[in-house]
């Protein structure tokens, strides 16, 4: 026999039509970075096809007669390229396609035939080769191809012999050949215009207030990205403190760092305690 203990009510255990999302409803906004939950949706919502911006292309060349690929033997004179893969992560984090197209050795034809390779790519990341040494040669060969040039060296540290320019529709940014600088460049730069080209919010420029763990000397006349590391006050600001050194060939302090400390030109000597701007370093 069947004992019923309670009374079903109306409705109940039945969801009704629309009672997710209805004819109408604008669910996945124009800008907006999809995700595994968002294409379940679009799913969901019986859609198929989906208008999207096609992730930006960004060739990363490496310069250098002294460069050898990580694994090959190391000879006298010779360092392991490391910055491209640490760059080709980077783009592909921010909604980029990163392409390794190899290491150029320091002559014209090298250059030129590396430079021809990278003409499909919306963005040419060139890496050393740009400061006034007989060995660097890649401003000349991007000059020989075509580029215009629209800056060379900027008042930042590390950094300095930033270059940028255009190529017909591509844009060319030459990097530090310093591992650190060449990174941080990337971070300050490429990564924003990424977003631009997805047509995403700037959210990488945005700096973030943060409060000095120890004193800072006195700054030069370039705008210092300090690496440093960071973590909760009592009052839940975020308490700094550069890492151990800020040479720009040293990686293994950037690596233990989460945050850069921006320093203005000129910026006179900081106590403990005192407000800083930051910026994630979210690479």
């Amino acid at each position: 026999r069947v004992v019923v203990k309670a009374r079903a009510e109306p409705g109940n255990f039945i969801r009704p039509r629309g009672y997710d999302f209805a004819e109408g409803d604008i669910l996945l906004q124009a800008g907006r970075k999809l995700g595994a939950r968002d294409l379940a949706l679009a799913a969901a919502m019986n859609v198929t096809q989906l208008q999207v911006r096609r992730k930006p292309v960004v060739a990363i060349l490496a310069t250098g007669d002294e460069l050898v690929m990580p694994g090959d033997e190391l000879k006298p004179g010779q360092i392991v390229s490391s910055i491209p893969f640490g760059l080709a992560a980077m783009v592909e984090a921010a909604g980029g396609r990163g392409e390794r197209i190899g290491i150029a050795r320091d002559t014209a034809d090298s250059l030129a035939e590396h430079i021809a390779r990278a003409r499909e790519a919306d963005i040419l990341l060139t890496i050393g080769g740009a400061s006034v040494g007989d060995h660097d040669l890649v401003q000349g060969a991007l000059r020989s191809a075509g580029m215009e040039l629209d800056f060379w060296k900027i008042a930042m540290r590390p950094g300095k012999p930033l270059m940028f320019g255009t190529l017909g529709p591509q844009r060319i940014v030459g990097l530090p050949g310093n591992p650190v600088s060449a990174l941080i460049c990337a971070r300050i730069f490429l990564i924003p215009m990424l977003e631009k080209l997805l047509a995403q919010d700037s959210s990488a420029a945005a700096e973030r207030p943060g409060v000095l763990a120890e004193g800072v000397g006195e700054n030069g006349p370039r705008q210092h990205y300090m690496r440093a590391t960071f973590e909760s006050g009592p009052d839940g600001a975020a308490l700094v403190r550069p890492v151990r050194s800020q040479d720009s060939s040293l990686l293994s302090p950037l690596s233990q760092a989460d945050c850069l400390i921006v320093r203005s030109p000129g910026a006179p000597a900081a106590l403990a305690g005192e407000a800083v701007a930051i910026l994630p370093l979210d690479f």
